[in-house]
């Protein structure tokens, strides 16, 4: 795992400043502590951080073919690279390393821009390829290992792992994007490809950008999704046993690693799961880690090590404050964009924890979306189930006038909370989900916005993110379709971006077997009704896990990896809240309404109304203003 970073002048070969170069290297040094280099030639310059993971001896970046004329940076790890060198030797390519870096400049020499389609793993490089003229950039098919990149108008692309590698260039303008700014407040993120920068990119998922000197830059090309054919016949006692075996291959191939390797082990299905198959592949007691919340809501801790027990890991348990708030400003610096999940929190103190262990460890991450495993997706297909009962000219008219005017009963038992669900049975399925998934939902958002924000905006919703995956979803299965959304929107801009700032932090590398995209594949072939039944989400995978895990683990209520949000707010992050919120950068950006925000804050601290969600997304937002902004710039039309 490293950092990868460059600059490539696209219309001819001005030299590369030495000390501009290795400053953007050295803002992301904590991605890779072991080592950093750079190239230099004409019109080009690569910088690597690297964390020592295969082939610690000679496994340095930038890494050349035989002849030097190709050079690569890269982040990640090409697990199938053991399996490509034969065949790449075969046709006459030379290796120097035991790498998997260098598989990629031979692949490349030997496949051209179709070499991604033969890697198998979590990977971001950027290849220069001097005979060919050409910068080749690639991202992993599920968005596990991050790139921006951004063209400066004189010319200049600049990239890097982390969005600080190409602010440390000095030439970025950052205009805040209006749009961004509207689907974070929608999403706890924004949403790729944009970035809170409008000059800035995230290249996609799945997708691939090469540039040739002297010609315009293209827009990034596609080359891999995945489908939900839900079209196999599989039995259900074969796709038990083919998910076993599947899961086996996934994590031992994970496995590989010269330096200590774990496991998060939470005390969910996900983490038990790839703990089980970790045991069953391993000769040796698998190191696993986990935190303890000392408010019992959030405290998992009983049945991690229920699992640990059951197969004799080496567990370390560390107890963490439920007011264990201070990284406020610490997550604004490391995220680099304005980023909401709370959960960012224990994730990063779980990686801070297995860093004092181990160098790689491997998480659950990728289950829920792949397997239908959250309780958004059993409430999302009841209301669809209920949706699917009513003409649509009847139910939208009627349950919209019951969605406004039902109160908001956040203190009422949750039988009477119903104006979620009426607002949600006025929709069509994909905005009734992204009305679900909204951080902040209209139309709190239309109110918390100023006009002249509103006018910048200029009608934008983030809803068309949402609406722009489900046309291309290619399936109308209400679970199916669901997947996909999240597969390529929260997967990729929440957990994914969540968990590779917090374990980049601490210098950790993490792996994700249920994110194996040929594993991900195959369970898109599968029918929904093996993953959701009678209300139960990942029954079949449950099922299969049966011999491996305790039933407490399977079967009880998702808790997930939360804080006591709406307490800190009321309590120690009361006054903090006020100052940020009630003055300062909030409010003289001028993208809010004061009168809006006053309201929230009051009626949060009275009691009358749960805003912590809002609220915690706006104090996030003025963290970032105050940590990576610094004055105040111009917002600018999308």
């Amino acid at each position: 795992m490293c950092g990868i970073t460059g600059q490539f002048d696209t219309r001819g070969q001005r030299a590369v400043t030495h000390a501009v170069l290795k400053r953007m290297n050295d803002a992301q040094h904590h991605r890779g502590p072991d080592e950093g280099a750079l190239h230099i030639e004409p019109g080009l310059g690569l910088g690597h951080r690297r964390l020592s993971i295969i082939d610690v001896a000679t496994g340095q970046q930038p890494l050349f073919n035989e002849d030097r004329s190709v050079v690569v940076v890269f982040n990640g790890e090409i697990y199938n690279f053991q399996e490509l060198v034969p065949e790449l030797q075969a046709a006459g390519h030379h290796f120097h390393t035991k790498s998997d870096t260098e598989v990629i400049v031979h692949a490349w020499e030997q496949w051209g821009e179709d070499c991604v389609r033969r890697f198998r793993g979590m990977f971001a490089f950027a290849l220069w390829d001097r005979n060919r003229q050409t910068l080749f950039m690639a991202r992993d098919r599920l968005g596990v290992k991050p790139m921006f990149y951004a063209l400066l108008d004189d010319g200049t692309l600049i990239f890097g792992s982390e969005l600080k590698s190409i602010v440390a260039h000095g030439g970025l303008r950052r205009d805040i994007d209006p749009l961004a700014v509207e689907e974070y407040f929608a999403l706890g993120y924004v949403a790729e490809p944009r970035t809170i920068y409008r000059q800035a990119r995230k290249l996609p998922p799945a997708h691939t950008l090469a540039i040739r000197r002297g010609e315009p830059v293209g827009e990034p090309r596609e080359y891999w999704d995945v489908r939900f054919t839900l079209d196999s016949r599989i039995s259900a006692e074969e796709a038990q046993e083919e998910l076993l075996r599947r899961l086996d291959e996934s994590v031992k191939l994970r496995m590989i690693s010269e330096v200590p390797l774990g496991a998060f082990l939470s005390g969910g299905v996900d983490s038990s799961a790839v703990v089980a198959s970790m045991a069953q592949v391993s000769s040796q007691p698998v190191n696993t880690c986990s935190i303890a919340f000392d408010d019992p809501k959030f405290n998992e801790a009983e049945f991690a090590r229920q699992v640990a027990d059951r197969y004799h890991t080496d567990h370390f348990v560390r107890t963490v404050a439920s007011d264990d708030f201070d990284l406020i400003d610490q997550l604004a610096g490391l995220y680099d964009e304005p980023y909401a999940d709370s959960s960012a929190i224990p994730t990063y103190r779980v990686c801070q924890l297995a860093r004092e262990r181990v160098t790689v460890a491997l998480s659950g991450d990728g289950g829920d979306e792949t397997f239908g495993g959250y309780r958004r997706y059993r409430l999302h297909l009841m209301e669809e189930r209920m949706r699917a009962a009513l003409p649509g000219g009847l139910r939208r008219p009627l349950f919209g006038l019951l969605g406004r005017v039902y109160p908001k009963a956040d203190w009422a038992p949750r039988m009477f909370r119903a104006k979620t669900t009426f607002e949600g049975m006025s929709r069509t399925a994909v905005e009734a989900y992204f009305h679900s998934m909204s951080q902040i939902r209209e139309p709190l958002r239309s109110q918390l916005y100023s006009p002249q924000f509103k006018a910048q905006l200029g009608g934008y919703s983030a809803r068309e993110v949402f609406d722009r995956h489900a046309a291309r979803a290619g399936t109308d299965d209400p679970l199916a379709l669901i997947q996909y959304i999240d597969l390529h929107t929260y997967l990729v801009g929440d957990i994914n971006t969540k968990v590779d700032r917090a374990s980049m932090a601490h210098s950790l590398e993490v792996r994700e077997p249920l994110m194996d995209h040929p594993l991900v594949e195959w369970v898109a072939t599968l029918p929904s009704s093996l993953k959701m039944h009678n209300g139960n989400g990942k029954h079949f995978m449950k099922k299969a896990l049966e011999p491996r895990l305790p039933d407490d683990v399977l079967y009880r209520p998702k808790m997930g990896f939360s804080v006591p949000l709406a307490r800190w707010l009321r309590g120690p992050l009361r006054t903090r809240l006020r100052e940020a919120l009630l003055g300062g950068a909030i409010t003289e950006c001028g993208m809010f309404n004061p009168t809006v925000v006053r309201r929230l804050v009051d009626q949060h601290e009275s009691g009358a109304q749960d805003h912590s969600t809002p609220l915690w997304a706006l104090l996030m937002f003025d963290a970032f203003l105050r940590c990576n902004v610094g004055q105040m710039p111009a917002l600018t039309a999308a």
